[in-house]
């Protein structure tokens, strides 16, 4: 059985200059070029073929020798088709073409006489980030509906497991324990935990750390009225207020020893009773705990109570940092974007390609937590359409010289590849698809770059 053709991606080239168009149509042999002249023609393409990337000279008819046409092409594309990479050649006022090209919302830009194999690099690039904000979107959206695991929103093979792990787990009745660095989403993941579990109480949530440890016990246990001073009336705990739904405890390192005693009862014998009481009270709730400390090094240590571990820890995840999950800094970083765009009534914005080498060069040590505020200050900072490293408050990514052009491609090569595979989580057909090359291609590719899926 053989594969079924696999559909080029389609590239719009807005020339026309016959020459060009024809010298264009035979650098990009791996794409399907739909060559247009005027706007009109352009316009019919778009609508008919919807091509995720565009080709636009600036010098149309019946402006040739100006820009006017070339502008008014491209504001078209972009009220069409928004997504739309669109990259913008000129040789009238370049500089200034260039800025106003970018303001409108060009992908890219470059400059005649035509270098084909640096446009060759840019064309490539607009495919790919194309078909990572399609498939951002199609993440927000399941997010939006409901389907996706307490609304998490990743691509990355690591954290797809971990999500896969916790649906596993969720309709047993087990104890889990997520391990991971703070802003990872340990909360997130609880809250789907606890959505996909089955149960019909409510999910509450308790910081352990945040609350002084003479006042935890009674947050968690409740207290009678008169149990002390200012106990005023009768108040359940936490753990009752879960009862036949999920209680989420983070940090749970932060607990005391002594209060670790008493939870430890709770969780052997499903009984608690309130500060005060002497009533037994049964309850039927399910434990999901948190912490980013070392949670084996405390138990070492005699900070953390070894039969709470194993009763807490039934079932461990560990949550990868942001820097392990490949990709997902980037889809988060969009899907952030277009939230705090809308929240603050603001135009849609993307992110300029600078941004997007900054987002994947740096390591995040904050996790989702410093990207969400880096994101969202730069939607109020940003001016025009783009966000900028510099709006992040990232400096650019650093790229070492390449040695030729040779290099540079190799380089591009290995990156979408890497890329695309991780999206695709090893499936050599759907990586196929995302490069848009066919399976045989994409094999020669991974073997003559020692690549693995």
């Amino acid at each position: 059985m053989t594969d079924k053709p696999v559909a080029l991606p389609k590239l719009l080239v807005v020339e026309d200059d016959p020459g060009l168009q024809r010298q264009l149509r035979w650098a990009y042999e791996g794409y399907q070029i739909l060559p247009a002249s005027d706007r009109e023609s352009a316009i019919a393409l778009l609508r008919a073929e919807e091509p995720a990337v565009v080709t636009l000279d600036l010098g149309l008819p019946p402006d040739p020798d100006g820009t006017s046409e070339g502008f008014a092409v491209l504001e078209a594309i972009l009220a069409l088709k928004p997504d739309t990479k669109v990259i913008v050649a000129s040789g009238h006022g370049a500089h200034e073409s260039m800025l106003r090209a970018i303001a409108m919302g060009a992908w890219d830009f470059y400059q005649k006489p035509i270098d084909i194999d640096a446009l060759g690099l840019i064309v490539a690039r607009a495919f790919h980030v194309h078909a990572l904000e399609a498939e951002n979107r199609r993440l927000a959206a399941r997010a939006e509906s409901g389907n996706a695991l307490g609304g998490i929103i990743t691509a990355a093979p690591e954290m797809l497991k971990v999500t896969r792990t916790i649906e596993r787990v969720a309709p047993a009745d087990v104890s889990v324990m997520l391990l991971g660095a703070s802003g990872t989403g340990k909360e997130l993941l609880a809250r789907g935990l606890h959505e996909a579990s089955g149960r019909k109480g409510a999910f509450v949530a308790i910081n352990c750390a945040a609350i002084p440890e003479t006042l935890l016990e009674s947050e968690l246990f409740g207290h009678e009225k008169g149990a002390f001073t200012g106990a005023v009336k009768t108040t359940e705990g936490k753990i009752e207020q879960a009862q036949g739904g999920t209680l989420f405890l983070d940090e749970i390192g932060d607990v005391p020893l002594p209060l670790q005693v008493k939870l430890l009862r709770f969780l052997q014998e499903r009984v608690i009773e309130r500060i005060g009481g002497r009533k037994p009270i049964p309850v039927d709730t399910r434990v999901v705990c948190a912490t980013h400390q070392d949670i084996d090094a405390m138990v070492a240590a005699n900070s953390f109570r070894e039969d709470l571990y194993y009763r807490l820890a039934e079932i461990v995840v560990r949550i990868p940092s942001l820097a392990e999950r490949p990709g997902d800094a980037g889809l988060l970083a969009r899907h952030l974007l277009h939230k705090h765009a809308s929240a603050m009534k603001l135009p849609a914005k993307s992110f300029a390609p600078d941004a997007l080498d900054a987002i994947d060069a740096w390591h995040w040590p904050g996790n989702v937590r410093e990207l969400e505020n880096r994101v969202k200050r730069a939607t109020i900072m940003a001016d025009g359409k783009l966000v900028t490293a510099a709006d992040l408050d990232l400096a650019p990514a650093e790229v070492a010289e390449p040695i030729n052009l040779k290099a540079i491609r190799e380089a591009a090569d290995r990156r979408a590849i890497a890329h695309a595979l991780a999206r695709a989580e090893g499936n050599i057909s759907g990586t196929a698809r995302l490069l848009g090359i066919s399976r045989p291609t994409l094999y020669d590719l991974m073997k003559a770059y020692d690549l693995q899926p």
